[in-house]
């Protein structure tokens, strides 16, 4: 999993490019438009050239090009249609798509380019909400199926999360207008995806909340060396892939009874576990967001 794939499955290519695998082949057979290799045993596979022109093609035809048209072009003309047509887009798929092949092919400037051209359309909220969460949806699937390695994934990552601090840098030169509570975020431990408690970071600051960013990993015990600062807190957490399923109502419910103090404290919970702590039975302190924009609706 660690070394960069190389090879991909005709699944993989429709995974990866959204177009379904009985349309890849008519597209191959009928107009050649991608050439697989064979293992030793005669096993068709598809490199990573292939996989990078699929998704040319792809956001070509998307784009309303007929398949035919695209096919009679060659590969120097295939890549100048492709930067037109990103420079021309406006719609979301387009952007995501621009995006996913920066990663495939850990191509830091088209990164650049496609954030860019949607930053002189959209806001950063637009942008995080309808593009980045979308595309690291879209990721997190392909690396459970092996499309991709965890490299794709912290390249890409790491480029949202510069983004991310840009911005929360912006918004933070004004101080809060709302300073009597405090929003505290953090991860649980051994918990590290923190891009979506930064987002909520961002979003805290930006409308004039106190917001304390711990980060990933913290462990419980620790955040009662915080309640002596401020007199009502509402505690944020993203509960990604920690605790594990069989500690999440503890954890949850041992939360409510150490570190929240009664009518003055708050517990917010986003992230994927949330689905498995539905019917579990917490005090009204307790509350669990099945979307980032139904917790933003909250503040």
């Amino acid at each position: 999993m660690n070394n960069i794939v190389s090879q991909f499955s005709i699944k993989d290519l429709e995974n990866l490019s959204g177009i379904m695998a009985h349309t890849i082949r008519i597209w191959e057979k009928r107009y050649n438009i991608l050439e697989p290799n064979r293992t030793e045993s005669n096993i068709r596979f598809y490199d990573l050239q292939n996989l990078q022109k699929l998704l040319n093609v792809t956001l070509l035809y998307n784009s309303g090009l007929k398949i035919s048209k695209i096919a009679s072009l060659d590969e120097a003309e295939l890549q100048v249609k492709v930067k037109e047509q990103v420079a021309a887009s406006t719609e979301t798929q387009h952007f995501i798509a621009s995006l996913k092949l920066a990663m495939l092919n850990f191509d830091q400037s088209l990164f650049e380019y496609t954030y860019n051209r949607m930053v002189a359309e959209s806001s950063f909220r637009s942008i995080f909400l309808d593009v980045f969460i979308p595309l690291l949806f879209n990721i997190g699937l392909e690396w459970q199926s092996n499309s991709i390695t965890p490299a794709h994934e912290h390249f890409i990552s790491n480029l949202i999360k510069q983004k991310l601090h840009i911005n929360i840098e912006r918004v933070q030169q004004n101080p809060p207008t709302d300073a009597k509570k405090a929003f505290v975020l953090f991860l649980p431990s051994n918990e590290i995806h923190e891009l979506g408690l930064l987002y909520i970071h961002y979003e805290l600051v930006l409308k004039g909340h106190r917001s304390v960013y711990l980060g990933p990993s913290v462990p419980r015990e620790n955040l009662e060396l915080i309640q002596n600062l401020f007199p009502a807190i509402t505690f944020v957490s993203y509960f990604t892939v920690k605790p594990e399923n069989d500690q999440l109502e503890e954890y949850v419910q041992g939360f409510d009874e150490r570190i929240l103090r009664p009518e003055n404290d708050n517990f917010w919970i986003l992230g994927q576990k949330v689905k498995n702590l539905e019917g579990s039975k917490f005090n009204d302190s307790v509350k669990l967001f099945s979307e980032i924009n139904l917790l933003l609706s909250e503040l």
